[in-house]
């Protein structure tokens, strides 16, 4: 039979290898957010270049890096949002952070906050 404290015990434990998951899907979401951000800025000051002020001879691959880099965001936001639970609206607007110039620094933001607020990282 076990006691209350034994609960405790294993529950803290448990809580310890769920916090030893969740910083480093952590610290993986946040790189990526800003690479994300910073790369989308580029690809817009490319096509404000390109179709506003009519630059000839810009790079090509500066959309095949954001979109890459978009890609591996996907993929280590997924990764958190399952490791926390978060419910599908909130996944689904953090997917579409790295999409709006700005947005993905401020979403960032906010989740690192509602994460360590919530695991105690």
């Amino acid at each position: 039979m076990s006691t209350g404290q034994d609960e405790t015990t294993a529950g803290s434990v448990a809580d310890t290898a769920k916090q030893k998951k969740i910083a480093p899907a952590l610290l993986r979401y946040r790189v990526l957010a800003y690479a994300t951000g910073v790369w989308l800025l580029v690809l817009t000051a490319e096509m404000v270049a390109k179709y506003i002020f009519k630059v000839d001879n810009l790079p090509t691959w500066i959309a095949v890096v954001h979109g890459w880099v978009y890609f591996v965001y996907l993929l280590v936001t997924l990764d958190l949002a399952v490791k926390v639970r978060w419910p599908a609206g909130r996944t689904v607007g953090t997917l579409l952070a790295g999409t709006i110039p700005f947005l993905s620094f401020y979403v960032e933001h906010q989740r690192t906050k509602q994460v360590r607020r919530d695991f105690d990282r």
